[in-house]
């Protein structure tokens, strides 16, 4: 229990020290700030919606082989 209290000070001190930076900054240097935010967060919804789009590409494999693998059985079970 220590160590994630000492964790979460640590955590809660740099985001105080890093908010009070940023406070301090010239405009300049806050807008670099938020483009590197906003770059950042793009880059994570593109990596997502990419993960997503294979997952779904995944699924529709499986939904294929599958019906194709029904529809042999179907074959075999009309030709007995």
């Amino acid at each position: 229990m220590g160590n994630k209290t000492s964790g979460l000070l640590a955590l809660l001190g740099l985001g105080a020290l890093a908010y009070w930076k940023y406070k301090k900054s010239t405009p300049e240097q806050q807008q670099a700030v938020k483009d590197k935010i906003n770059n950042a967060k793009d880059n994570i919804n593109k990596w997502g919606n990419d993960l997503k789009d294979k997952a779904n590409e995944v699924v529709s494999q499986a939904q294929n082989k599958m019906d194709e693998a029904k529809t042999k059985v179907e074959d075999t079970a009309s030709n007995i």
